[in-house]
């Protein structure tokens, strides 16, 4: 990952530590930044923190930000981080963001939408058209579960098509939570199995494989997003 010439990630409240430099003591502060999504945004950070008085020289790069200072709040350097546009992790995480399960319910909504249409098309296709061809379902529930993941990321990557180019777009997409899409994915066909015995699909078991679906990683998807501003679509 490139990385500004003048920062890394806020793990906490502020990591300070000493060093010497020319002869002056100094501090590292390091902060976790969230919101950060291209070069132009290290730039803009860079410019920042640079700004502030008693800041000696930064790094960063996308998420994070080193800053070298003398004797400069961390209130401060942090303030300096939101009023450029970017985001400080609250140290104390909670669960009580409204907003956040909002978002993170969007965010799992799409999700789902992608992950159904491969794994519902997969199931279909073995209960409908290759109906001569005995498969164990084991078998069934992973391919669905693949093509679940496969389509959930070119859904993704079109979305993003519209904010970056394609090439972007898709290595953006390929790095979308796996373990949020995996849980969603194991859900849906363990309920299926549970309800059917099988690799079936029906008008009954389509809302509660959509529930499963959606609810499964749906706190972990809020934990991803509050605490590195990461979302899992």
């Amino acid at each position: 990952m490139n990385r500004g010439t003048y920062g890394p990630a806020f793990k906490g409240a502020a990591g300070f530590k000493r060093y010497r430099d020319s002869a002056m003591d100094m501090e590292t502060a390091t902060f976790e930044v969230g919101g950060m999504s291209c070069q132009g945004c290290v730039a803009n950070l860079t410019s920042a923190l640079q700004s502030v008085e008693g800041v000696a020289s930064v790094e960063v790069e996308i998420g994070s930000a080193v800053v070298h200072h003398e004797d400069v709040a961390a209130a401060t350097l942090s303030g300096a981080i939101t009023g450029a546009g970017f985001t400080v992790p609250e140290s104390n995480f909670n669960w009580g963001n409204r907003a956040v399960w909002k978002q993170s319910a969007h965010n799992t909504k799409w999700c789902l939408v992608g992950c159904s249409i491969g794994d519902f098309g997969t199931i279909a296709f073995f209960q409908f058209i290759l109906t001569d061809v005995s498969w164990p379902t084991m078998n069934i529930m992973l391919l669905a579960m693949f093509n679940g993941l496969m389509t959930s990321i070119a859904l993704e990557t079109f979305i993003l098509t519209k904010q970056m180019t394609i090439s972007q777009a898709f290595r953006t997409a390929c790095g979308m939570s796996l373990i949020s899409m995996l849980s969603m994915e194991a859900a849906m066909n363990i309920v299926d199995v549970l309800i059917t015995g099988g690799a079936m699909l029906a008008w009954y078991t389509l809302p509660p494989m959509l529930l499963a679906g959606f609810l499964t990683p749906w706190p972990y998807n809020y934990w991803r997003l509050k605490k590195f501003d990461k979302a899992c679509c």
